[in-house]
């Protein structure tokens, strides 16, 4: 399923280095500027039902997806979202962009993240990602830190929440060498739901450190779900293994675009 109707283009001529430049320095400004109108527009969202912000969240996703499709010829293409229940679960979504990060707010119900606690304290990100419900994690504080995400996990599972986890923890470029945290294993075997390996190639198209933003589809795969249940290795090493295997088809099949 795509996110909307494909973009007529040549896209040798898009590919070329000036006009990848130009574009990505058009798509940045007003990615930004739509980022930054959606917050001060979110900000009664603060003391008004969750329901308004969420619509706000929403609509930030699915403009900046349009915004990348309209003025980068970068669609998206999603696979698999019929492996998605319907209610809580977790969502281990390979991390390879900043991408990921706003896009899935698009197709999942109601999805919540997993993140580094230095980010809530950034002036209106900061407080809005604090009233969307969002999991900081204080990496400096290690068992503790495991302790607190875990009880936060579960206040939002308890509210039929998507919980989305970066196995990893940070952003890795395409094809590097897998690092997955124990983060990820200690709220699997904790929270009692069923975990959603999330695959994807955006890397290729909106690569980490770098403003430009490469013409083509991002692809984007949820997996079957693994039911709770199994031991923390047997979990890491199948979330590993499906994960990796199917990132490593994704990125090949990007590589291969026209």
């Amino acid at each position: 399923m795509h996110n909307g109707a494909s973009v007529p283009h040549n896209k040798s001529i898009l590919a070329r280095p000036f006009a990848v430049l130009v574009r990505s320095a058009l798509f940045n400004v007003l990615f930004y500027v739509n980022l930054i109108g959606h917050m001060v527009l979110a900000l009664p969202g603060l003391v008004l039902p969750y329901a308004v912000l969420h619509a706000f969240l929403r609509s930030y996703a699915r403009s900046s997806l349009w915004l990348l499709r309209v003025v980068c010829a970068v669609n998206v293409e999603w696979r698999g979202l019929e492996n998605i229940p319907e209610g809580a679960c977790l969502v281990a979504c390979k991390h390879q962009s900043m991408w990921e990060t706003f896009a899935l707010y698009a197709v999942l119900d109601d999805p919540t993240f997993v993140l580094k606690r230095e980010l809530i304290w950034l002036p209106l990100f900061g407080w809005l990602a604090w009233r969307a419900g969002t999991i900081a994690v204080d990496r400096g504080a290690r068992l503790r830190a495991l302790s607190r995400m875990r009880a936060r996990t579960q206040e939002e599972l308890e509210r039929a929440r998507q919980v989305v986890i970066f196995p990893e923890g940070t952003r890795r470029a395409p094809g590097a060498e897998p690092s997955y945290k124990a983060g990820v294993v200690y709220l699997y075997s904790t929270a009692g739901v069923p975990c959603i390996p999330l695959a994807l190639n955006s890397g290729l198209f909106w690569p980490r450190r770098s403003f430009r933003r490469f013409p083509g589809t991002i692809l984007v795969e949820a997996l079957a779900p693994i039911a709770p249940g199994l031991d923390n290795r047997a979990f890491l090493q199948r979330l590993q293994s499906v994960l990796e295997e199917a990132t490593a088809r994704l990125i090949a099949e990007g590589r291969g675009q026209p």
